[in-house]
């Protein structure tokens, strides 16, 4: 079943969340911002420029400021999905699908969390975000689109994304602006669904410490630029179906008119896919991880002429090209972190994105 709209285009782009949002086929405009730390400033200044009154405008950047691959496109034909599109017919998969390999191997993966821990026990730093990838090949070509209408169709509260072949479905809201209003919604700490677990979640020190960080990170980004900022006093849980997280919600209003890419620049990286302090623990993400995260983990979402948009951080997600797919998923790592069980959490959060794979919904 079609949760998509009238998508047609693979290489396209959408972002729905609960059966609405935008889809966008073709290219009118497209604009690559330059790597480095004015990337999201270049961008704002282009869609100012370029972008119309009644355009939407999708954008996804990669994670390290340094890394190539950040793209912000102007669809030439533009759909606004509503819950109440009629589906349409279920599209075709190709086959078998095979994982072959990582960037780094599960063993020395686990020598990079532990490495990590010490360090952050022995006072280096207090956190740091690690992550992995798979590669998988198929028989035959990949169809980003009907991974994203299986992702849409199970994940209904998460946000769904297709951007050049780049799909996903992360449930961490990095930053939301409607006119002078914001929100951003914090996810640390993680495990299985059941109630047992969750509440488990709630009281494990090592899982709140972790979330304490993400969240002192956010609030510390945006408070210069809110008023009347709001943060729940209490983690609660993010339930997903085959996840929960621990939350933190921060609301504000904007103390003076910003564009939504300006608070994504000043939030990103969140301690949540990163690290603290981010001076220290940052740096050190692509030595430990062995790899290039390209937009893993970093802001995806649309925007408006207005400055207005949505963006969440591009979690839960696979980069498709042709019959080949680069699979990914992370966790955060501090003091008490077991790289055994970091590695399965990795596991559980990569099983979203291969149960779709699968070529199933559930």
């Amino acid at each position: 079943m079609s949760l998509l709209g009238d998508l047609v285009d693979p290489a396209g782009y959408a972002f729905v969340q609960g059966g609405q949002g935008w889809v966008g086929n073709g290219v009118a405009d497209r604009f690559e911002p330059p790597t480095g730390q004015d990337r999201f400033t270049a961008a704002a200044d282009w869609l100012g420029a370029t972008l119309g009154p009644d355009q939407q405008a999708f954008a996804a950047f990669t994670f390290d400021p340094s890394s190539a691959g950040s793209a912000v496109a102007i669809p030439e034909r533009l759909h606004r999905v509503r819950p109440s599109d009629a589906p349409g017919a279920p599209r075709p998969w190709p086959g078998k699908v095979r994982y072959a390999g990582a960037s780094a191997g599960e063993v020395e993966w686990m020598e990079s969390v532990a490495r990590a821990a010490k360090d952050i026990r022995d006072g280096r730093y207090d956190k740091v975000v690690l992550a992995r990838d798979v590669q998988v090949w198929a028989d035959g070509p990949l169809d980003p689109i009907a991974l994203a209408e299986r992702l849409a169709g199970r994940f209904t509260d998460c946000m769904t994304f297709l951007h050049e072949g780049f799909v996903g479905a992360t449930p961490e809201l990095l930053v939301s602006r409607r006119g002078l209003q914001v929100e951003s919604i914090v996810l640390a700490g993680t495990t299985t669904p059941d109630e047992a677990a969750g509440q488990a979640l709630l009281r494990s020190d090592k899982d709140r410490e972790e979330h304490r960080l993400a969240r002192d990170s956010a609030v510390a980004s945006l408070s210069p630029l809110l008023v009347d900022v709001t943060v729940d006093d209490e983690p609660w849980l993010r339930r997903l179906d085959n996840l929960q997280h621990l939350a933190t919600r921060i609301v504000g209003r904007l103390a003076a008119p910003t564009h939504v890419l300006a608070l994504v620049d000043a939030l990103h990286p969140t301690a949540a896919v990163g690290g603290a302090p981010h001076d220290v623990a940052v740096p050190l993400i692509p030595g430990l991880e062995g790899m290039d995260r390209g937009r893993y983990a970093g802001p995806i979402g649309v925007v408006d002429a207005a400055g207005d948009g949505t963006f969440g951080i591009a979690l839960r997600c696979a980069q498709v090209s042709a019959d080949r797919a680069r699979l990914f998923a992370g966790c955060g790592i501090v003091g008490d972190s077991l790289p055994e069980a970091e590695l399965e959490e990795t596991r559980l959060k990569l099983g979203a994105m291969q149960t779709a794979l699968a070529g199933q919904t559930g």
